[in-house]
């Protein structure tokens, strides 16, 4: 019920009939005012959802903390006291698209361009090997011929920083390098790849076109990583919403089809995901709290535990949830339920592999 304004008159505009208190009993319309203040708009989104009646948050209640009820509940019929699924979900995958961009995140601290700091350990190693050559020259152990010699090789020799700490993939993912594939343009990106025999550079030359072509237009590798972090965030509902489908269908291949409907798979499907965008919702707001936190305090220590703790009801969610609403021997619920989440999380593995690469094209 909204708080809107109710009109004087006792005709329903919308259908015409006698409407005696705030509700038509034929059309089911507010008889308010038609005109209203404008922050009406915003009340009555939220008021949409909440009630006031506590159906919202009774809602988000049984969603995170009893595993399955508000399926059964849905399907036994009972759908006034809750949200429907599908404006569940929809709400949920709004604010898990909205909030993030709201929130605010504590600055980190700038960091050097990652050649200076290539060149600058480059010169410090340079530095202490010629001091060494140098006590070798002055204790006898190293003539002077070839003690310049070795000065000269010094001078000419190009060090190369993280070549034997790092891997390939961990320089070129590792915001704080420069370096693509161990390559500093796209120039030389593919005179590497024409000597290249494994396929890697082959299979990551969109990547690093995608890379080089946002730094020309100014972005750091830093910022590259960030604006795809953003991204990929973004596209987690789109893609548990195209996923929604399969997952149901491998649920009513599973189970009895006479007794369960694929539509009943559906319902679970929605409430499911629903809990996941709602779990990703609480780690992204906990990141951006955590980015405040003093590093390696114990408030730092007990965000991670907590994350690790939700990571783990995340997967007993499923397996509590598939029991109480299919209402099958533990057993058979507990193997069914496994070979359910392998299956899945495969899929949704794939899926999101596609949509990490896909992401990342698609930036601008």
């Amino acid at each position: 019920m909204s708080h809107g304004k109710l009109r004087e008159e006792k005709t329903c505009l919308n259908c015409g009939h006698y409407v005696e208190e705030r509700f038509c009993p034929h059309c089911g319309q507010e008889n308010i005012e038609s005109r209203q203040p404008f922050y009406f708009l915003f009340t009555h989104f939220i008021e949409d959802f909440t009630h006031y009646d506590g159906q919202f948050w009774r809602t988000i209640h049984y969603l995170f903390t009893r595993p399955g009820i508000l399926t059964k509940e849905y399907l036994a019929g009972k759908r006034q006291l809750y949200v429907a699924p599908v404006k569940l979900y929809i709400f949920i995958s709004f604010l898990t698209f909205f909030l993030p961009n709201i929130l605010p995140h504590a600055k980190e601290e700038a960091e050097k361009p990652s050649h200076i700091k290539k060149e600058t350990k480059a010169k410090n190693q340079k530095d202490i090997s010629k001091d060494i050559v140098k006590d070798l020259q002055k204790g006898g152990v190293m003539s002077n011929e070839t003690a310049n010699a070795t000065q000269k090789a010094l001078d000419t020799l190009k060090i190369e920083d993280g070549k034997e700490k790092t891997e390939l993939f961990d320089s070129t993912f590792d915001p704080k390098e420069a370096s693509i594939m161990h390559a500093y343009s796209m120039k030389q990106y593919d005179s590497i790849l024409a000597k290249d025999d494994t396929g890697i550079y082959t299979l990551m030359r969109p990547i690093a076109g995608k890379v080089f072509e946002l730094k020309e237009d100014g972005y750091s590798k830093n910022q590259i990583w960030e604006k795809y972090k953003e991204n990929f965030i973004h596209t987690i509902p789109k893609a548990l919403f195209v996923y929604l489908p399969i997952f149901a269908f491998f649920l009513w291949l599973f189970h009895n089809k006479k007794k369960w409907w694929y539509f009943d798979h559906g319902i679970f499907t929605l409430h499911y995901f629903s809990f996941l965008l709602l779990a990703i919702l609480v780690f992204i707001v906990g990141e951006k709290i955590a980015s405040f936190l003093p590093a390696n305090s114990l408030l730092t220590l007990l965000y991670i535990l907590a994350c690790l703790g939700l990571g783990l009801y995340m997967t007993i969610y499923f397996f509590v949830a598939h029991h109480r609403v299919y209402e099958t021997k533990k057993r058979i619920s507990i193997l069914k339920g496994s070979v359910l989440f392998i299956v899945n999380y495969i899929g949704l593995l794939l899926m999101f592999l596609v949509l990490m690469y896909l992401s990342f094209i698609m930036l601008h």
